[in-house]
């Protein structure tokens, strides 16, 4: 790209130098990772129009040859409707998204070779039958009974891929017909859930980013509202929050007037190259080193709020505590803080303290013109006219919790938003966003919408899933964070039936769904709104009314914010006690009592009739962090597929489900139910190299040729239909492989472990898998790697059945190739044949293993190629000492064999 420096010091901009002149310009501004220095610019230059139009249809030539595979499916609407929108009437709604199909020419070939596989494995599996030939007669039986399992597993998750569906969202559709020529809009409201749960382990400047980014994205500003849910009820979450709020009166205007993009400040000023698209490139640069000088003095007073409330509490307890007393942390406002304290006392300690709701913001028509210690953000330097400086409203929120009561985890930490929102805005959809992602995309809310308002189908949505995208996994993805195997293949495949599942963040509801309500072709008129199922509040109770009677409304501002008795229902509903007796976490709201309560509350919602669409935009969405440590990211899968096995044995098993789950939906919840129990047979296998210590020749299956052929065949038929997908899904081979291994490993530590503790739980009616929130928080030596973290080995029990495989398969290829040095010359053939085909399987397993033997060596495993030297010298290493036990052996033990 062609590019002029422009007017300053060394070609970097100055406040204030003027950029005009140029034809429709943009610019590409780069961030540095270093801290910002007033009066300079890192790395920012000026491109024409010509240059960012070229880049724009880059962009759009890759996106083209990303769904090169895809062709458009005809929009139809039904009579009814397409005579109402033809006529002007109210009920008449356009359609909002399109809807693409893969080619026949992929997807036929693609389903005739998942045909072909289930032939392939009938006719395996038969000829294993009937040459039941074996050296071991009990291990042939298991390892059919494992090629039976491993094709029952294959088809649930196989089965449902064969009708893959991808939507997408027409902004400018849903921009003509529900943006008003005045400016203003009539889309629904939504109540947008920021959910945290340790501000130490998920630190405070991630989760302010966050709420930054809902901030300003673009939506109307008086349609929406935010809400951060503290799990651990700190006073530095909350007065971060109000130091977020002042931020953002110029943060979000800045991001108004000049399109910015992410609308997150900490990634938007790390990226580089990007390029300026907004209409005022004379003011950009003066405005750019104005509000990143501010950002930095943003962070750092965000760094020193845990010194600030302990100093001040140290002052306030001198003055108002008598001796004997409990330290209590104080307000800026002189009162003491209802949540935890930072010295632990009764009723004030993680897990035993009152609730708390603080509206931050009012709501921007609220006729209330105070907003409690929210200071305006020195803006006069900017010129912002024209631009919008108002802001949503902003309440925080953290449910009180008591040692009496379960607090049900992140599940509960997600209805106390529902309930506290139901009574302050009822916007009638919610999305909900863990405190690590932030709103990378500032349309995604609209994107969203357009799922819920288009008329074919959109009343009966219940909820808009989009994919998660991480940007701090490393380039090759080593230990698959990424997962595009499931949210670029299984995703667009459960779009094609009822719908995608729910995965924890980044997803919109209706809230009506949440409440358990059935979708409208099943709705009765007779709905039993009562404080049995929804709890003890006249306000929940008539806010759930108000709910059902304005599906598509608006939020409207809380009048009543100064009355004492809303106050107090306000802490009601978010009181330790208020669930119970209810049907909150059963039929109401997020699921309980199980650690995979995304997928269950999804479930549940499916089991009503409900749908749900699978949303992917050009640009992502959201973006997060991920565990790139092994260790963090195994503890992870532990949760995962922990939640999925006991969902199988409890009462949401989808064997029972009623009939309007979908039959290829309830095959893929059945799936993610079961899947943990292939890792049985994949255990046994992977142990089998043992038996290059015994000294006859055991062979599973005879005729032993014949068998590897047919297995090799069944396994190659995976990767083919594999290289189809990645062309429909618009993933890589990469993807897939780290897939493959990834699964490898987890079923060698986190399952078995998973399954182990699931029969302990069985056997002793114990409790379930446990909730560990995992860290945010760098612990890293080097500060400089990005990707330090993946390098640190950090040794867990779960590991050791992993490093036993990979220990016995280095052992048995260093045995084998000493056993050929030592009998190679006197083996026949055939043998020497059979130990070939063995050892195949040796060094595919080593091949799968390779991210944790990287793992395993820590730091030197920043160059993953020295496991080309490790490897084979330890065969070497190996071959060796057997080799001169045998001569020992023969020599002075010759009765004995080895």
């Amino acid at each position: 790209m062609s590019s002029a420096p422009v007017p300053g010091t060394n070609g970097a901009a100055a406040p204030g130098d003027d950029v005009t002149g140029l034809s429709e310009p943009l610019l590409a501004v780069g961030g540095s990772d270093g801290g910002f220095h007033a009066g300079a610019l890192t790395k920012v230059v000026v491109a024409t129009a010509l240059d960012g139009k070229a880049k724009a249809n880059k962009g759009s030539v890759k996106a083209e040859a990303k769904d090169g595979y895809w062709v458009e499916v005809p929009r139809q609407l039904d009579a009814t409707a397409a005579a109402d929108l033809e006529s002007g009437g109210e009920g008449g709604r356009p359609l909002m998204f399109q809807e693409k199909k893969v080619k026949a020419s992929l997807l036929y070939p693609y389903r005739l070779l998942i045909l072909i596989r289930i032939i392939a494995i009938i006719l395996f599996i038969g000829w294993r039958i009937k040459h039941n030939n074996s050296d071991v007669m009990w291990f042939w039986v298991t390892s059919v009974v494992a090629d039976v399992w491993f094709t029952f597993s294959w088809l649930l998750y196989q089965l449902p891929k064969i009708n893959p569906i991808k939507r997408v969202p027409d902004l400018a559709a849903l921009q003509q017909h529900y943006d008003l020529p005045d400016g203003s809009s009539i889309l629904p409201g939504i109540d947008v859930f920021v959910t945290t749960a340790d501000s130490v382990d998920e630190p405070v400047l991630y989760t302010m980013n966050c709420v930054l980014s809902i901030l300003a994205v673009d939506y109307p500003i008086e349609r929406y509202a935010c809400y951060l849910s503290d799990d651990s009820g700190t006073l530095i979450e909350y007065e971060a929050l109000v130091e977020t709020a002042n931020f953002a009166a110029l943060w979000v205007p800045f991001c108004r007037k000049h399109s910015i993009e992410p609308r997150a400040p900490e990634n938007y000023f790390q990226r580089e190259g990007m390029i300026y698209t907004g209409r005022s490139p004379g003011e950009f640069m003066n405005d750019y080193g104005h509000v990143r000088m501010e950002y930095e003095e943003f962070k750092a007073r965000l760094a020193a709020l845990d010194g600030t409330i302990r100093e001040r509490s140290d002052v306030y307890n001198a003055l108002k505590a008598t001796e004997g007393d409990a330290k209590a942390t104080w307000m800026a406002n002189g009162t003491e803080w209802p949540g935890t304290w930072v010295e632990p006392a009764e009723n004030h300690v993680k897990g035993h303290h009152a609730g708390v709701v603080q509206v931050v913001l009012e709501h921007p028509s609220s006729s209330s013109k105070s907003q409690p210690e929210v200071q305006v953000s020195s803006v006069s330097l900017l010129n912002f006219d024209g631009v919008d400086v108002r802001l949503p409203m902003l309440v925080y929120m953290a449910r009180a919790k008591s040692p009496d009561y379960d607090h049900n985890k992140k599940a509960g930490n997600l209805n106390a938003p529902l309930r506290v929102s139901a009574l302050l805005s009822n916007a009638p959809f919610v999305i909900n966003f863990d405190c690590d992602h932030y709103i990378n995309d500032s349309k995604a809310l609209r994107a969203a919408m357009c799922f819920m308002l288009d008329a074919r189908d959109g009343d009966n949505t219940a909820f808009v899933q989009f994919p998660q995208r991480f940007e701090n996994v490393d380039p090759t993805d080593r230990y698959g964070n990424h997962n595009r195997v499931f949210f670029d293949g299984a995703m667009y495949a459960l779009n094609g039936f009822q719908g995608p599942s729910f995965v924890g963040t980044g997803c919109l509801f209706r809230r009506l769904a949440l409440y358990g309500i059935d979708p409208p072709r099943w709705r009765s008129d007779d709905i039993q709104v009562d404080t049995v199922k929804f709890g003890n509040s006249v306000p929940l109770l008539k806010s759930v009314l108000a709910a059902l009677n304005q599906d598509r409304g608006i939020v409207t501002p809380p009048t009543n914010l100064d009355d004492s008795s809303f106050l107090a229902e306000m802490t009601t509903v978010v009181s330790a006690s208020f669930d119970i007796g209810t049907d909150w976490g059963r039929g109401v709201g997020y699921i309980y009592k199980i650690a995979t309560e995304d997928m269950v509350t999804g479930f549940r919602i499916h089991g009503q009739g409900w749908h749900s669409m699978y949303c992917t935009m050009e640009v992502d969405a959201f973006r997060g962090t991920a565990p790139i440590n092994l260790a963090d990211r195994l503890y992870q899968i532990v949760r995962w597929a922990g939640g999925s096995v006991e969902m199988f044995f409890s009462h949401n098993n989808p064997l029972f489900a009623g009939p309007r789950l979908h039959p290829m939906q309830r095959t893929v919840y059945l799936n993610y139910n079961i899947y943990p129990v292939t890792s049985v047979f994949i255990l046994l296998y992977a142990l089998c190299p043992v038996m290059w210590l015994i000294p006859e020749e055991i062979l599973i299956q005879r005729p032993f040729t014949r068998y590897v052929i047919y297995l090799i065949i069944t396994i190659a038929l995976i990767h083919i239909i594999g290289l189809l997908e990645i062309r429909w899904a618009g993933t890589n081979w990469l993807d897939w492989w780290r897939n493959e291994q990834f699964f490898t490993i987890a079923s060698l530590s986190a399952y078995p472990t998973v399954l182990l503790h699931m029969v302990v739980k069985l056997l002793t009616r114990g409790k379930g898998i446990r909730f560990k929130v995992t860290s945010k928080q760098t612990t890293a030596e080097d500060d400089d790697d990005k990707y330090a973290e993946m390098y640190e080995l950090r040794w867990v029990p779960i590991m050791i059945p992993a490093a036993a495989v990979l220990f016995s398969n280095t052992m048995a290829i260093g045995v084998a190739m000493g056993k050929t040095v030592v009998y190679g010359a006197v083996w026949p053939k055939e043998q020497q044949k059979n130990a070939a085909l063995g050892l195949l399987f040796n060094l595919w397993l080593m091949i799968l293993l390779q991210p944790f033997a990287l793992a395993i060596i820590g730091r030197r495993s920043k160059n993953p190629n020295i496991l080309f030297v490790l490897f084979p010298v330890a065969f070497v290493v190996f071959a060796l000492v057997y080799i001169g036990v045998h001569f020992f052996v023969v020599n002075f033990f010759p009765s004995m064999e080895i």
